[in-house]
């Protein structure tokens, strides 16, 4: 069984891993062991930390034990002033008026499946009526996401609740951990109740960590992935020394600047090989992680809602139950962590209607219009898009209101008819014909100024009485918190939906939170209850709607998180479309959370982003590995550059099961190139793998390289060949004269004319081998290196790239 209790020794084991924690003498939770899967002749003492002698400074828990100092001791859970002077998982002001707290074991239980949180303080919470009840009562917080814990037969999962009691209050915390047994993950979560009562006060929380746990310290080294605007997720890596390490997000959601998740990786670990820890949060709100290196060698991971500008009451019957929180080990590296983590978020994560579904390729109206529009000229890129195997349409921002630039229009949602004048109805009705689906773009958390909603409800929007309003892209944010503004905009979009056949919407938020105020709640509620406000938005709106795919949007990836993909079956990764860019970004992703999971779309050269220059070939190389799309206006796309997209989502359909729930792998370069980055999927039963081999800049005369493709079923004869792509005259320049029989201009009316109709098609090799030698590394053909060229030349210069595809015969 994954989960047993015996004797007070708690086994959470998965698959390949186990996870162990006891009941000590004193009634604290101890933490043992979590790693390998462990056998029938391990035992809790030989793994137990050892304290047979009193640490000077320490402060003893009891007197009838010198030795039992909780500052040096791994736990499950702590508390304040008792001794422990690591970070704690919670602050609080107790009934008793003392910070100070002991939550010690009461009793423990096993379910099938899970939980749900329901966040509502108490069953007779008062309703909401925009402004605070004389009772001090606030109304009904809602309920935060969670994974999908439901056991079946292929795949038990079981949930474990250890209740503990602050015996001189009488405070509860219980502790939840769900075993999802296949996928090798864990999840936790921690409720604190206040126990009704008639004498009983109320407690202050002023920090509530969803999990706790202290691990041996193996020279860790912290993986966090980092950034802002269109340079979401870059992966950074610091070496753990002695002190805290904190990751956290005050901006409102769990922002682009530090993603919920991270990872801790053992000395000497690789992308293949060492022990990996990997952590998450089911959460979108503001975030803190703390990392802590004892003076005894243990490391305290913390995680959860960040205690900035938060605190919230609890009276005498009241609970707050923390979001979930996620943990996978595994010594297969890097990858092995990541895809440990895929598997759970595709399995167990996102909505059931949408797991491995397949995502339909759409083209997004953005880049080629903005707000300048009319129907006649989304029907000729509809048209267009069509014709190349495009299958939904995206209108995005600018179809309502007045809404011509960012200035006016956001909060409101009548269609503006000049430019669709027979409505979304009757534009859908149009682009069904073409054999496209209609998407559409919301941005219902905001509102500009200049707006039908703004004159009707000012007090809508949040701002801090007294002070300067502080704005974002023109717009303000509406106040979330207040079940008013929730209602109007479920209402809103929910008509939207119904009365029109919407399959796919795009869901923005195109600022961070500065005013946070709002005058349903106290100060310190304000960003967990507008959390809560928006999921009970996404819940109402799409839960009815399992057919609705739903893309999450930040501008960008603003709210790249677990809770967002409890609603939302994929995410815009980043503004940002340059394919080199998106290397980065889309590999930081990686590290938590499948390619099924990532909007990626090709889009028009220079790059609006970052003004650079790049193959059609390699933005599809890249984009390929995530959820198809296009963003670009196809009346500037020449013909051949044309069938060039076409071929490309030709392949992505026959190879999308592949592509999008492929298992995947970052390859380390095996001579260590910096110029190089390799990405891999390879199908479950081993039998096929897509590689995508990527060069940043080029170096003169560049050594040989080499193509690895791991995780391929063994005693089977493979074919990989290069997935063909083409090369374009205008990019040799006047280089052509060395090869033409007469000189000609490079820009000259012969070459642009012969340019229109006339490519190369670039090197394709192809071989045969066995999984041994591909796992090696095929030796590729010469790139150009300066001297010399025939059809068997790897041309792939600054920013090239090619695909491999592997079968076995």
């Amino acid at each position: 069984m994954p989960l047993t209790a015996e004797n007070g020794l708690f086994r959470c084991d998965t698959a390949r891993t186990s996870y162990w924690f006891r009941v000590t003498t004193f009634g604290h939770l101890e933490h043992l062991y979590y790693g390998p899967l462990l056998g029938d002749g391990a035992t809790a003492d030989a793994m137990a930390l050892k304290h047979t002698a009193e640490i000077g400074t320490t402060v003893a828990y009891d007197q009838s034990d010198l030795t039992y100092s909780l500052d040096v001791l791994p736990l499950e859970w702590s508390g304040t002033g008792y001794g422990d002077y690591r970070v704690a998982p919670i602050e609080a002001l107790m009934p008793d008026g003392s910070y100070s707290c002991d939550f010690t074991y009461v009793s423990h239980r096993i379910v099938d499946g899970g939980e749900p949180i329901d966040c509502n303080p108490r069953s007779d919470a008062a309703p909401n009526t925009g402004r605070v009840p004389n009772t001090g009562r606030v109304p009904s917080a809602g309920s935060l996401p969670t994974t999908d814990p439901l056991p079946t037969a292929d795949s038990p999962t079981h949930t474990l609740v250890v209740v503990m009691r602050d015996d001189s209050t009488g405070v509860i915390c219980e502790l939840r951990y769900s075993v999802f047994f296949d996928a090798d993950v864990i999840s936790r979560r921690a409720s604190i109740i206040n126990p009704s009562g008639k004498k009983r006060t109320a407690l202050s929380l002023r920090n509530i960590a969803s999990a706790m746990v202290d691990l041996p310290n193996r020279d860790f080294t912290m993986t966090t992935l980092d950034g802002g605007w269109i340079k979401e997720t870059h992966r950074h890596d610091r070496h753990l020394q002695y002190g805290q390490t904190v990751n956290s997000s005050t901006t409102g959601s769990s922002s682009n600047r530090h993603n919920p998740g991270f990872l801790l990786a053992e000395h000497g670990a690789t992308e293949d090989s060492g022990w990996v820890f990997g952590f998450n949060l089911v959460y979108s709100g503001n975030h803190r992680s703390v990392v802590e290196v004892a003076n005894h060698d243990l490391v305290r991971i913390t995680q959860g809602i960040n205690p900035h500008c938060f605190e919230w009451t609890l009276q005498p019957g009241d609970r707050f139950d923390a979001p979930e929180a996620v943990m996978t080990f595994s010594q297969q590296g890097y990858n092995g962590a990541s895809q440990q983590f895929h598997r759970f978020v595709n399995d167990h994560v996102v909505p059931a209607a949408w797991r491995h579904t397949p995502r339909p390729v759409l083209i997004n109206n953005w880049e080629a219009h903005f707000f300048t529009f009319t129907e006649s000229k989304l029907l000729d890129l509809a048209k267009g898009a069509a014709d190349l195997g495009v299958e939904l349409f995206v209108l995005d921002d600018g179809w309502f209101g007045k809404r011509n630039s960012d200035t006016a229009g956001l909060g409101d949602y009548s269609v503006n008819r000049k430019k669709l004048p027979g409505g979304l109805g009757g534009f859908a009705t149009k682009l069904r014909r073409l054999g496209l689906d209609l998407g559409l773009w919301f941005e219902p958390e905001m509102v500009n100024e200049d707006s039908d909603l703004y004159r009707a409800h000012p007090e809508w929007a949040l701002t801090t009485p007294g002070r300067k309003t502080t704005q974002g892209r023109n717009q303000l944010v509406l106040d979330l918190a207040n079940r008013d503004v929730q209602d109007y905009i479920i209402r809103n979009v929910s008509a939207i939906l119904d009365e029109n056949p919407i399959r796919y919407v795009k869901w923005d938020m195109n600022r961070h939170i500065s005013d946070c105020l709002s005058p349903t709640c106290p100060p310190g509620e304000f960003f967990h209850r507008y959390t809560l406000g928006l999921y009970r938005v996404l819940r109402e709106i799409f839960t009815p709607r399992p057919d609705v795919l739903l893309e999450s949007c930040s501008s960008g990836g603003n709210r790249f998180d677990l809770g967002m993909l409890c609603y939302s079956p994929q995410v815009w990764s980043s503004d940002d479309t340059d394919p080199v860019e998106r290397l980065a970004i889309q590999q930081g992703l990686s590290y938590l959370y499948p390619q099924s999971t990532m909007g990626a779309h090709v889009s028009t050269a220079p790059h609006q982003q970052t003004l650079r220059p790049t193959p059609l070939s390699t933005r599809f190389n890249v984009a390929a590995f995530g959820v198809l799309g296009y963003e670009l206006d196809l009346k500037y796309v020449t013909g051949l550059h044309k069938k060039e997209i076409k071929e490309q989502i030709a392949f992505y359909k026959e190879h999308r099961e592949l592509l999008q729930f492929g298992q995947f792998s970052r390859v380390s370069s095996p001579n260590n190139k910096a110029n190089k980055v390799q990405w891999q999927v390879v199908a479950e039963d081993g039998l096929e793998a897509i590689t995508g081999f990527y060069q940043t800049l080029a170096q003169a005369s560049e050594g040989f390289d080499q193509l690895q493709v791991h995780g391929l079923a063994p005693d089977q004869t493979y074919v990989m060949e290069t997935k063909p792509q083409y090369l374009y005259l205008s990019r040799f320049g006047e280089l052509l004269k060395h090869i033409l029989p007469v000189e000609l201009n490079p820009n000259g009316a012969i070459l642009r004319t012969a340019g229109k109709f006339y490519r190369l098609t670039d090197c394709v090799e192809r071989y045969q081998a066995d999984s041994i030698s591909l796992a090696s590394g095929i030796m590729l053909s010469n790139q150009f290196v300066g001297s010399h060229y025939n059809e068997h030349t790897r041309l792939l210069g600054d920013f090239g790239s090619n695909l491999y595809v592997t079968k076995a015969q």
